[in-house]
């Protein structure tokens, strides 16, 4: 009786496939499909269990990676077309509220088919020296995936308790002649003060459309500031702030703060509001929102950053014990030195705040530089990688009175704004005479800052840089400060600067007029000498300042 061949059924066959039954596979597929499986995983989530486990589970799987990769696209078409609409959604409390539980979701979702795929993989199969690979492979795998989809909601819900805590929940505002105007106040809140002293007053305007930026400098000590129309405070000064040498700008906010804080019923810092009425009246034109940094924790921000790089034009000193009687300084605590430098946060803070041997001017100059430089090297590399820390530090350091609804649309305009020109206008030198400020004269003030905005709305402007801030050399003998201009009738009158050096038009000065290399030590002893004269002369240029 001869014998014939019985044909294998598919089920036979089937129990054969390596994929979904690894027992009748050989050593090297097994290996090779467990790295396979992971990579399945990793890629396309889901697919793994649809070749090789419970394919109602990769259905499932599968669905929802394909709906994510189609937000995906449909979130990079709104990049492309329409930016604001997408940083608002993922500003907005809510909608990140909500994007926040999907990503936490998605990333469970992805560790339990990462676990299930270990299940499918079996590794008691797998050859001993195999078993390690793979299970590094899953486990690096498991990382990138899942744990990067729950890093990313727990860095989208710090930035949402952060928007909480600066931004307010008010209106949103709208442009006025097509710009929007911000005041950006730096001061301080001691122990012994009630409310911030802003020494630092900068109205940033920039055009609704193009992002073209320019920047109005406000000196501290700014006499007879104007209130604008509306103005609770214009009623108790309606010609200006002038109570004499005690009534400078910056005194209105503790002033508002401790006297008349029930004229601003509703408003959360009544000081902050008030000075943001006086700049608008002096300035003549219409400030719709406020930025105060509080810099005593100003520091923690540019140490969250990594510190910022400069070019300084002359060394500053970090001011030392303060004498009342004498009113003058001990020796200084450190110097920060002329020349390429990167500064950490106090060090920051010292250089935009030391006014010995200099005038104020030359500090508005250095801080304006300091602001240029963080925003320069706040680039996305170093925003993703400090992330938490600057986040953190702004939530200490920023208060805002700016809707975090419009934050898409100010979002867009910074990026639009990057990279371009910036105006620059300065109420004392070098735009006005060093004493304007005692007695300034309102109509040029609006006439100057008039010129100014529509230079920077037009697309014909002429070019200026960026960012360097820089003063002529002093000159007029050694107590004469960097910044001490004697501008001419034509400047006054309204006609435009000349075009500022660009970063490689002024060199730091480091050494002395002998050639003898300036060092902490020497500025030092001649400081023990009481030698000032000598000191304001070797530092004199230290309001020339490049953000590198």
């Amino acid at each position: 009786m001869s014998s014939s061949k019985v044909p294998q059924s598919a089920s036979d066959t089937a129990l054969t496939d390596p994929v979904r039954y690894p027992v009748s596979a050989s050593p090297p597929v097994r290996t090779k499909r467990a790295f396979v499986l992971v990579l399945l995983t990793l890629l396309v989530p889901g697919s793994a269990q649809l070749v090789a486990g419970d394919r109602r589970l990769g259905r499932a799987a599968l669905r929802v990676t394909l709906c994510v990769w189609a937000l995906l696209v449909l979130a990079l078409l709104l990049l492309i077309v329409n930016r604001t609409a997408l940083v608002s959604i993922i500003t907005n409390p809510f909608a990140s509220l909500a994007i926040v539980i999907v990503l936490v979701a998605l990333a469970a979702g992805w560790a339990v088919l990462f676990i299930n795929t270990l299940r499918l993989i079996r590794p008691v199969l797998l050859a001993p020296p195999a078993r390690p690979a793979v299970g590094i492979a899953l486990v690096v795998a498991l990382v990138l995936g899942s744990g990067s989809l729950g890093y990313a909601a727990y860095l989208l819900n710090v930035s949402r308790n952060a928007i909480g805590s600066i931004f307010s929940s008010g209106p949103a505002i709208d442009p006025v002649d097509g710009r929007y105007n911000f005041l950006m106040m730096g001061g301080d809140a001691g122990d012994d003060r009630t409310g911030r002293r802003p020494d630092s007053l900068s109205v940033l305007s920039v055009d609704a459309e193009t992002g073209q930026t320019a920047i109005i400098s406000v000196p501290r000590n700014l006499q007879n500031a104007q209130f604008s129309e509306g103005s609770p405070m214009r009623a108790i000064y309606p010609d200006g702030y002038d109570c004499g040498d005690e009534c400078l700008i910056n005194a209105i906010n503790t002033e508002v703060t401790n006297e008349y804080a029930d004229l601003y019923p509703g408003v959360a810092d009544p000081g902050a509001q008030a000075t943001l009425e006086a700049v608008s009246g002096t300035l003549g034109l219409t400030v719709q929102a406020y930025v105060l940094v509080d810099m005593e924790g100003f520091s923690t921000l540019i140490d969250a950053m990594g510190g910022i790089r400069i070019k300084a034009g002359g060394w500053v000193p970090m001011s030392g014990y303060f004498d009342e009687f004498s009113r003058t300084y001990g020796v200084p605590l450190g110097w920060i030195p002329a020349g390429e430098q990167t500064l950490n946060g106090n060090q920051a803070l010292w250089y935009g705040r030391s006014r010995e041997y200099v005038d104020d001017y030359a500090r508005i100059q250095r801080q304006q530089c300091v602001q240029q430089a963080m925003l320069k090297q706040l680039d996305p590399a170093t925003l993703l990688s400090k992330f938490e820390d600057i986040v953190n530090a702004g939530t200490q350091v920023v208060e805002s009175n700016i809707s975090s609804t419009q934050l898409g649309s100010f979002v867009d305009l910074a990026i639009k704004a990057r990279g371009q020109d910036v105006k620059r206008l300065t109420i004392g030198p070098p735009d006005f005479d060093a004493s304007f400020s005692t007695v300034p004269d309102f109509d040029q003030i609006h006439a100057r800052v008039d010129e100014l905005l529509a230079s920077a709305s037009s697309a014909q402007s002429l070019e200026s840089p960026d960012d360097v801030i820089a003063v002529p050399a002093a000159g007029g003998g050694p107590v004469q400060a960097a910044g001490a201009y004697a501008p001419t009738a034509s400047l006054l009158a309204g006609r435009s600067l000349p075009q500022q050096p660009t970063p490689s038009d002024f060199i730091p000065v480091t050494t002395t007029p002998d050639g003898e290399p300036i060092t902490e030590e020497l500025l030092n002893q001649l400081k023990r000498e009481g030698n000032e004269q000598a000191i304001a002369g070797l530092v004199a240029t230290n309001g020339q300042c490049a953000a590198l």
